[in-house]
This record gives C-alpha cells, structure tokens and sequence, in this order.
C-alpha cells in the first residue's frame, strides 16, 4: 500500500484532472454526439430534472467502480483514491454548478468573490448559446480571467 501522503496527492490529482475530462466531455460529448440529451441543459428549465441530468449517473460510474475495485482488491486499493477524486470533482460540480450557477437548490447567495463571479459569467455566457454550435466556455470549475466583470462592463 502506498503511503497516506501520496494516496491524498493521487485524489488531489484527479480531482484537478476532472476538470480537463469534464471540458473534453462538455465540448465533445454533450455539444457534440450526445446534445440531444444536452440540449435540455440549453432550454427553459422546466421540473426538477431534465435529460442532460443523465450524465451525472454516466459520470457516477467510473466514481463507482474505481472506489469498488479499490475496496475490492488489495492491490489496486490506490483506485479507491482516484474514485474519491472523481467523487470530489462531482460534490464540487453539484455545488457550484447545480446550486450556486443554476439555482436548482434555491438559496440567496450573492457571491461577491471575483473567482466565483467569474465562474457564474463564464457559465451564463456558455448559455446565451441554445444551439449545439458556437457556445464557447466549456470547463465548469476554471473561467479563464477574460471573464471577469471588467472585460464586459463599460
């Protein structure tokens, strides 16, 4: 078994990681060969789920079974660590997308940090687009600083 230290790291890593997947996976998948579950996602919000939500089960399982093979076989225990990452990476997606970007959780937070701020115009940007093409702001917990509120006032 490897050290604590390094089994964190390896969590710390994937959970950084994530954010790539995620990208590649927004930019590819969802506006790509699966936007017609996506789509949902780009329409009013109607109910309390909607089809794109399908992804957040088709992402579960690779959280599911690299923490189950960890568990499982004393060898691969490291994959409990990278399924912990991943879950991490989806704990954070459902907090700031889900409830913090999109409200499906209704709260009064205004959020006066300039990161999240920037992560809240990068994301509405990404949906003044309700087309399969030309949406630009693919990550879901990184915006570039060419979103920050001053690149847009005045």
């Amino acid at each position: 078994m490897l050290p604590l230290w390094i089994n964190v790291l390896l969590a710390v890593a994937t959970f950084f990681f994530m954010e790539g997947v995620a990208w590649f996976s927004h930019k590819y998948i969802m506006h790509g060969f699966l936007w017609s579950w996506h789509k949902s996602h780009h329409a009013p919000y109607q109910g309390v789920l909607e089809k794109n939500d399908l992804f957040a089960v088709v992402f579960s399982i690779p959280a599911i079974a690299t923490i189950f093979i960890g568990l499982t076989f004393t060898f691969y225990y490291w994959l409990f660590w990278v399924g912990v990452g991943i879950t991490g990476y989806g704990i954070f997606y459902v907090l700031f997308h889900d409830i913090l970007v999109h409200r499906r959780v209704k709260h009064n937070m205004r959020p006066t940090h300039q990161y999240l701020r920037r992560l809240i115009r990068a994301h509405k940007i990404h949906h003044k687009y309700t087309a399969k093409e030309g949406a630009e702001a693919f990550g879901f917990l990184y915006a570039p600083k060419k979103y920050e509120a001053s690149k847009f006032e005045g």
